[in-house]
């Protein structure tokens, strides 16, 4: 009997059968609750060499289809030592970050749903809920009720939409116009402290405003941007015709974890009738505990600020809010409407908030995290990392061989060795670093304050205990009196 090409393809068509969706549903689930339990017996940081991955994967896709358990089997043998464990609670480097298994099933639900948040007949779970579930974190965060939210994917695009909206506010007609080939535009200027991070550069070049309308403004003692340079530089500014747009504070800077005085910042831009915008894409989620509302005093007068649930919320990558005043300035920003997009209804449409179109189900995973955690939950979360923060900061002024280098408001601790025996302490600190982080031991990161080479220890992740701090603790007083024992 002849095949039947037919019956043949047949087989290749549609999904995964129920039944084996069923056990390797389960069977991950499992792999990912043994990878929690025993996440801290591997190493923090990946111990592979570049290209080990890239030249033990084939050059082409497989012909016919694989069973999934060769693809299961792959996970462990290729993809888990190219891993590098941001959920290891001795991950104290850039800022420490870890999802939560909850969040996990919100992803999962979102990843099945697949929706694409544009129209809201396309998305009516999304587009509804998402505004409940930021309402929500902003009475949690102390904010006033005129404050409105949109989720994007991180701060980076949070703030590129807020210079935006600056930029529309001065009503040159740039959305229109746009600003090559013109001759009546002034320079505009975007102000920002020393400190602020190079999202802020990125967003200014994608808009065409060019690297030259940063002002990078010179920060005091603690780090934080001086108000006073700020208001001269404005001053000067408008003196040569130069047209302010935007200034930019900082809550939680990413060097040292430094507050701006946005009080101070407000008042300044409220005279001259500039946009203000806060990223506190760390620190925001610790606006949520009483006792650290005293340093988000004022941001409450600002056009937008951004916070990333994904940071200190426990919730999975990615997910950034924007919080804006004025809702309308936003969709003027951004609103374009094709044709095969317009729709009867008097509804929301996410696609008129931003520069995507469609946009996935983000809000779903923080609304699995703040119910399972609970206000009580997360607050007291956040609470014990900035205890246990402290308490290694009191092991670094006790001791002879290390020194702090910057406050700690919340949970970044910066410091470094500092031997008598030996002078080149950037180096010697450099070193240290290094070799810790290629044991796989424990991660840690570093930055440059006031010239000096600080090492940066973050805590966040929402599997640390104090033992994880006592063993970075001993590894670097392990490895600092190797190097002195070397001198």
């Amino acid at each position: 009997m002849p095949n039947n090409p037919e019956k043949k393809a047949s087989a290749k068509i549609g999904d995964m059968p129920k039944e084996e969706f069923r056990k390797y549903g389960h069977e991950i689930v499992d792999r990912i609750a043994d990878y929690f339990e025993n996440i801290d017996k591997m190493p923090v940081l990946s111990q592979i060499e570049p290209g080990w991955l890239s030249e033990n994967l084939p050059e082409n896709a497989p012909l016919d289809g694989e069973n999934f358990s060769s693809i299961l089997d792959d996970m462990d043998r290729l993809i888990l030592p190219a891993v590098t464990h941001w959920n290891h609670p001795n991950f104290h480097g850039l800022f420490s970050t870890s999802t939560s298994s909850v969040g996990i099933f919100g992803e999962m639900f979102s990843a099945a749903y697949d929706m694409k948040a544009m129209l809201w007949r396309t998305s009516p779970a999304s587009t509804e809920l998402e505004p409940v579930v930021l309402d929500w974190l902003r009475k949690m965060m102390g904010l006033p009720p005129d404050f409105s939210g949109i989720i994007y994917d991180t701060a980076s695009i949070s703030t590129l939409h807020a210079i935006a909206m600056a930029r529309e506010r001065i009503d040159l007609k740039i959305r229109e116009n746009g600003m090559s080939g013109r001759t009546d535009l002034p320079l505009l200027r975007v102000y920002c402290s020393e400190h602020t991070h190079s999202s802020i550069d990125k967003a200014v070049i994608l808009l065409g405003l060019g690297q030259r309308s940063i002002v990078k403004i010179p920060a005091n003692e603690k780090f934080e941007l001086d108000h006073e340079k700020l208001s001269e530089a404005i001053r000067d500014d408008i003196a040569a015709g130069h047209l302010p747009l935007c200034v930019v504070a900082t809550i939680g800077t990413t060097s040292s974890t430094s507050i701006d005085p946005v009080e101070k910042i407000a008042d300044i831009c409220e005279r001259n009738n500039i946009f203000l915008h806060v990223d506190a894409a760390y620190a925001g989620s610790a606006a949520i505990v009483p006792e650290f509302q005293s340093y988000f005093k004022g941001w409450e007068r600002a056009d937008s600020i951004v916070t990333n649930p994904h940071k200190w919320l426990f919730t999975p990558f990615d997910l950034s809010i924007l919080y804006v005043k004025d809702k309308d300035l936003l969709k003027q920003t951004f609103s374009l409407v094709a044709e095969y997009l317009k729709v009867a209804e008097t509804v929301t449409n996410q696609m008129d908030y931003g520069i995507q179109l469609g946009r996935r189900f983000r809000s779903l995973k923080l609304w699995f995290v703040m119910r399972y955690f609970g206000q009580e939950g997360l607050i007291a979360r956040i609470r014990e990392h900035c205890r246990l923060a402290r308490l290694f900061a009191g092991w670094v002024d006790e001791s002879e061989n290390f020194e702090m280098l910057a406050p700690v408001p919340f949970a970044l601790v910066c410091f470094r060795a500092n031997p008598s025996k030996i002078e080149d302490l950037d180096a010697l600190n450099e070193k240290i670093m290094n070799d810790i982080n290629a044991s796989g031991e424990a991660y840690l990161s570093h930055t440059k304050l006031n010239g000096k080479l600080a090492l940066r220890l973050s805590v966040g992740s929402i599997r640390v205990e104090r033992r994880h701090l006592e063993k970075i603790w001993d590894l670097l007083n392990e490895h600092l009196n190797a190097e002195i024992a070397n001198h």
